[in-house]
């Protein structure tokens, strides 16, 4: 903590304080020399603030020692590597065994209630930047969707996922999704590969509460065929959207430092990005 309590006493003139609290050839004003001397023994042996004095000319200064803030960060830094750890080698999570989403989930519990509650109302500029998705517990369903509707990724079709990102403005609200994609084609094609990009808006419910607004999906073909202008997916009218799929989803920031964020779908998906 390090934070510096401050009392202040006047002493007599041309007199300064020894290097211990328990002795000081000096007198408060209004107060007996027995008397001073019980006072600053009192404020410097205060069992439960651990207080310590340092003197100096006119003054007298409790410091109060560094604290658990200390310890406190080092722990949380200990248990990010923690579920670091427990979700790499994964593959994002449609490797994930059901031992594995255990342990991603315990781990990612601990990192949470170590850290507290997050306040984005505060500092909502925590979420800015691109962010790359490194575990999703909905990938472990084997679809695109994850707990949601979604296509199947190697089974009915020849779909390869690639590299997922989130990229978010705080300043225009805008929030992409941004999947990349290998899409199989009949010998002797090579793979088609694609980036989709899912545009949303985004507001803040609450203090950790992200609500987004879906808008439209944008295809770029890449590799060979990056020449290819982008094309925009036509969006299902609401009246043929299932029930399941409204276009808009919120989901809970449950930690998130400088280059580490971890949320909570309103499905219950457990998500770990990392700053890309």
């Amino acid at each position: 903590m390090a934070s510096l309590l401050h009392s202040r006493l006047p002493l007599s003139h041309n007199h300064s304080l020894s290097n211990s609290c328990q002795s000081f050839p000096c007198h408060l004003p209004g107060r007996s020399k027995r008397s001073t001397q019980r006072l600053l023994e009192e404020r410097s042996y205060d069992s439960k603030r651990s207080l310590v004095c340092q003197s100096g000319i006119d003054e007298v200064t409790f410091i109060e020692p560094p604290g658990s803030k200390e310890a406190e960060a080092e722990l949380i830094g200990s248990l990010k590597l923690k579920l670091l750890s427990a979700v790499s080698g994964l593959n994002r999570g449609l490797a994930a065994s059901e031992d594995d989403l255990k342990k991603a989930d315990e781990a990612a519990k601990e990192l949470e209630s170590c850290a507290g509650a997050v306040d984005l109302a505060a500092d909502l500029d925590k979420l800015q930047g691109r962010w790359k998705l490194i575990y999703s517990s909905a990938f472990s369903s084997r679809t695109l969707g994850g707990s949601r509707p979604g296509p199947p990724t190697g089974r009915l079709l020849p779909i390869t996922l690639g590299q997922v990102f989130q990229r978010i403005d705080v300043l225009s609200k805008d929030f992409d999704n941004i999947v990349e994609l290998e899409l199989g084609a009949p010998w002797p094609f090579p793979p088609v590969e694609a980036t989709a990009t899912l545009a949303h808006k985004f507001e803040l419910i609450g203090s950790s509460t992200i609500k987004i607004i879906f808008e439209k999906t944008t295809v770029k073909t890449t590799g060979n065929l990056s020449q290819l202008p982008p094309l925009e997916v036509p969006r299902i009218p609401d009246q043929f959207r299932p029930p399941s799929n409204t276009g808009s989803g919120e989901f809970e920031v449950t930690y998130i430092d400088s280059d580490t964020r971890v949320t909570r779908g309103d499905r219950g998906e457990l998500r770990v990005f990392v700053i890309s």
